[in-house]
């Protein structure tokens, strides 16, 4: 059991027991211990999946027998358990957004990097079969120079799901409404098929909750290839449809709906057409897959192991964040931004 990865996670809110289900999926890793301040609720969690608790994330660092810690905190926590956990020596995992400034996610960043050890970003998106798919046809060509990239995350939540959390709906600890926190899924895999944004111009809007952030927006892009794209980001459309992408190129579209390619039309080939979509989260955030999660923790683990750095590391989660926080800043002042 010595070469088995032990996990200690921090946090034990809603995407905690994808988590642990997931790690559990995953060879060569365990979960151990969990943290959480709420000593009755991290009591009820750790019993439930069986594992030691704490409710000191000091404490949980100071394990020598912990060597990821995985942090599942309010999004503008993350850097700062993920740089004491850097250098207590833990390889450090965070949800997604790697954080909601780039000084603190260049701070995790550089920690990670000083202390040696290995950093990874939940954006499990990658990883679903539809992403795959993909993939696989970008990297065969099939759709030539590529013209456009649209993402289309047009979810629901209720007012009591911002409620349900007073970081919720912040710009202090969300960082944002649906770009940084729901949309940055998609954001995520939209530039890892497009490539760097050249500029942004946006207008965000609060129609349908009482939080400080936006609950709806839309956001033009020009990639620095010369490609638009568009991503409209919303927890204000009920009931919540599929999260979508487009991608189209000389020789060709597809599209990625919920989980899967759902339509790929390519010159020379018959359309590939299909149906049976998994909603995927568009109204109910719990209402997710753990294999891609599985796939991801695989990733990590394999890059703990071999010293390589994972798919998603902190270069790559900070660039949807830069986008992001871009698409902000357009929308606060009405110019386009140069990134």
């Amino acid at each position: 059991m010595s070469n088995v990865l032990r996990v200690g996670l921090v946090g034990a809110g809603n995407v905690a027991a994808h988590h642990v289900l997931a790690w559990r999926q995953a060879e060569g890793v365990e979960p151990v211990v969990v943290c959480r301040r709420d000593e009755k609720k991290v009591k009820e969690f750790a019993t439930k999946f069986d594992l030691d608790w704490t409710t000191d994330y000091h404490s949980l660092l100071q394990r020598q027998d912990i060597d990821v810690v995985d942090i599942l905190l309010p999004s503008g926590l993350h850097a700062d358990v993920g740089v004491e956990a850097a250098k207590a020596g833990k390889h450090v995992i965070v949800e997604k957004p790697i954080d909601v400034t780039l000084q603190k996610a260049d701070a995790l960043i550089a920690a990670c990097k000083e202390n040696g050890v290995t950093l990874g970003v939940v954006s499990q998106y990658r990883f679903l079969d539809g992403s795959r798919q993909m993939y696989k046809a970008l990297t065969e060509s099939k759709l030539g120079r590529l013209v456009q990239g649209d993402a289309y995350i047009k979810w629901y939540r209720s007012q009591e799901y911002y409620d349900s959390g007073a970081w919720r709906g912040t710009w202090a600890l969300d960082g944002g409404g649906p770009f940084i926190n729901q949309g940055i899924h998609l954001i995520d895999l939209l530039l890892s098929v497009m490539g760097p944004v050249k500029s942004v111009y946006a207008k965000t809007k609060t129609l349908a909750h009482d939080i400080e952030v936006e609950d709806i927006g839309v956001a033009m892009l020009e990639f620095e290839s010369g490609a638009f794209g568009v991503i409209e980001a919303s927890t204000a459309i009920y009931p919540g449809l599929p999260a979508r992408m487009d991608i189209h190129g000389t020789k060709g579209s597809l599209t990625i709906e919920g989980d899967k390619m759902v339509f790929m039309h390519v010159e020379g080939e018959e359309p590939v057409v299909a149906a049976d979509v998994d909603a995927g989260g568009s109204s109910n955030p719990m209402d997710i897959d753990v294999t891609p999660f599985v796939r991801q923790f695989t990733d990590i683990i394999q890059a703990i192991q071999s010293g390589r750095q994972p798919l998603v590391n902190g270069e790559e989660a900070r660039k949807p964040l830069q986008l992001i926080l871009a698409i902000y800043e357009s929308a606060r002042t009405g110019a386009e931004i140069k990134l």
